[in-house]
């Protein structure tokens, strides 16, 4: 579920937050414009700016990591929506309070929508779309014309003109303060001279050798905004390769920004997710002791890290989404909303791949054949 296992019933429950904003001009939902910036109706074309759009990202707040475990989050960074759970793929995602029925955006299965409300720690920012829709599809559709073997019919099939979905999906980002101690060896390579006796002839040969010495000392870095996936709707494989992203255009969350779009419940929980940022963190202070040993190669035969002022913030950043049913398979396509960038699922075409292997084989025997008359 959304909701953290570390957040406990209240009492008092916040109100479940909605993210429709009818136009003042005529009545129909506003929807977000990439390419606007603003608020925009499709009915009668009305605009309304976001207040506070552009604001530094000092504004965004860092949380408390431990406070949060512990259940002592101030009520004003819980809130609760209203999602429902693909039993297919297991996504879930946030839908408007009116909607009784639709298909999910993750593997395009029919669900129903779960009136529930689900409480969760509030996103504290997001990145807003940037590539308008027309734009994804467009790159989407060059993508898949760029891939060998792909069936033509699902090619055709996804060029129809389906509409992407936008999805807001979560993210955890991890500060920390880490001081760490070590003790190594430090390797220096140096050159001996060999005499050798090749094919009957003597030779001089150079021979690398390592020389250890021991060495010692203390390495500290700050970590700032290590990313972390906290959905499990889509392979890891797919969001990792949307990346980079780029956190320093992060606005304060505002549900403005969602108007029109869908947002995706965390999955992965916070303490979970700070498993992984301390890996990714470790693999980084392994890297510094070793430049901090110095010499040709390094050996670390003990690590102690303190990790402290451990902070985080859930942020929503934005993808535009296919999932197309062809001849009974789901496929995936995904589009980073910031920057354009394409990454889906790779099918295949039995038969262009038969064909392909029969002209290579073909191409194979005609060289063969003029080889051989010219032997």
């Amino acid at each position: 579920m959304p909701g953290s296992k570390h957040l406990k019933a209240q009492e008092e429950r916040p109100e479940v937050e909605d993210h429709r904003f009818p136009c003042p001009s005529c009545g129909s939902d506003l929807r977000y414009s990439p390419v606007e910036g603003q608020l925009q109706c499709d009915h009668c074309g009305f605009t309304e700016a976001i207040e506070g759009t552009g604001r530094k990202l000092e504004a965004i707040k860092e949380l408390d990591f431990q406070q949060a475990l512990r259940d002592m989050l101030p009520e004003a960074e819980i809130e609760e929506t209203r999602v429902i759970t693909c039993e297919s793929c297991g996504a879930q995602v946030e839908f408007s309070e009116e909607t009784h029925a639709a298909e999910c955006p993750f593997c395009a299965s029919p669900v129903v929508t779960d009136t529930g409300a689900h409480r969760h720690i509030k996103p504290r920012g997001v990145i807003p779309f940037v590539v308008e829709e027309r734009a994804a599809h467009k790159a989407m559709n060059d993508w898949l014309g760029r891939l060998w073997f792909a069936p033509n019919g699902l090619q055709e099939y996804a060029r129809k003109g389906r509409k992407l979905e936008g999805i807001y999906v979560p993210y955890w980002t991890y500060d920390a303060d880490t001081k760490s101690r070590y003790t190594g060896q430090r390797g220096t390579y140096y050159y001996v001279t060999r005499t050798v006796v090749v094919d009957g002839k003597t030779q001089q040969r150079q021979e690398r050798k390592i020389r250890w010495s021991p060495a010692a000392g203390r390495v500290a870095r700050f970590f700032d905004d290590v990313l972390v996936l906290a959905s499990r709707s889509l392979p890891k494989s797919y969001t990792d390769a949307l990346e980079p992203w780029d956190l320093s255009l992060l606005e304060p969350y505002q549900a403005e920004y969602l108007a029109g779009m869908r947002a995706e419940g965390y999955q992965v929980q916070l303490d979970e997710g700070f498993h992984e940022a301390r890996a990714r963190m470790d693999r980084v202070i392994e890297r510094d002791v070793k430049f901090d040993i110095g010499g040709d190669v390094q050996r670390i035969q003990s690590l102690d890290t303190a990790v402290s002022d451990i902070t985080f913030k859930h942020i929503l950043l934005p993808v535009w989404m296919a999932a197309y049913k062809y001849r009974g398979k789901t496929y995936r396509f995904v589009v980073n909303g910031q920057s354009g960038r394409v990454q889906g699922e790779r099918p295949y075409s039995t038969w262009k791949i038969l064909l392909a292997a029969m002209f290579a084989l073909s191409i194979a025997a005609v060289i063969g054949y003029f080889a051989a008359q010219n032997g």
